[in-house]
């Protein structure tokens, strides 16, 4: 199942089943798991590590180095999970020595026509990156997360579970989970209540979400006191403690 117009290194390690279609290359130190479908003319460099059940489509670039200056040619890696899709020239980038030298992909997401992942970057599951969406360098996205079309991403910054980025939106600090935001730069609007009704979240718990949103929001309060009412508000209401989790981990500071 590998086309003889494919470029497969000896070193390569290719699971059971899959697919690489013609003028596609795989690179030494790239580990492909079983029942991944490699279209044409893909560039897999390594070290890099694919799950299982991947599809890859044509002109995507995974795993090549980073172009970041620090880079000085050390071995860093890109580890992706299974079931993801990469759409028409996406572009996935290893890690840096300077991280934690190691780029990360979850299972279930899908990656929309050019989108990028910079180096030390971590995706987790179920996001949506849309057409030409990009994540700059050690950026975090949380499960469930969607960036609509030509969302730019600030290097370092941390997209929460749950949330929303519209289109065009610059992020250049962090997003809070569950949080939708849009504009350049990036100003919260409200939850993302959609999304949340698609997963199955109950109405009461979208409930307690929005009010969640509106003691960091809605009431003038600085981030700590803010976090204070959320510890009370979670005891009956555990959703918020993802909420809570993402303003405890923000580095950048959230977006207001």
């Amino acid at each position: 199942m590998i086309h003889p117009l494919a470029i497969v290194d000896p070193s390569a390690e290719v699971g059971d089943g899959v697919e690489i279609g013609p003028w596609t290359t795989v690179g030494p130190g790239v580990v492909i798991g079983p029942g991944c479908v490699i279209a044409s003319h893909v560039v897999l460099k390594g070290p890099t590590v694919i799950g299982k059940n991947n599809k890859i489509y044509q002109f995507s670039s995974v795993g090549e180095d980073t172009p970041d200056m620090k880079y000085k040619g050390e071995p860093t890696r890109l580890v992706m999970g299974d079931n993801n899709i990469v759409r028409e020239g996406v572009t996935i980038h290893r890690g840096t020595v300077q991280d934690a030298g190691e780029t990360r992909i979850g299972n279930d997401n899908l990656f929309m026509a050019y989108a990028h992942v910079g180096h030390d970057s971590v995706v987790g599951n179920h996001t949506v990156f849309i057409n030409n969406a990009s994540l700059a360098g050690h950026v975090h996205v949380g499960d469930w997360a969607i960036l609509a079309g030509y969302t730019l991403v600030h290097q370092f910054c941390r997209v929460g579970a749950h949330s929303f980025a519209g289109f065009g939106t610059h992020i250049t600090k962090d997003v809070p989970a569950y949080v939708t935001v849009s504009g350049q730069p990036a100003e919260a609007k409200t939850i993302n209540v959609e999304g949340l009704r698609r997963r199955g979240f109950s109405s009461d718990s979208i409930t307690s979400i929005r009010r969640a949103y509106k003691i960091i929001y809605r009431q003038g309060l600085t981030a700590e006191e803010a976090l204070g009412k959320l510890r009370e508000l979670v005891v009956d209401n555990p959703e918020i403690a993802l909420l809570i989790e993402s303003l405890e981990t923000s580095t950048r500071g959230i977006i207001r």
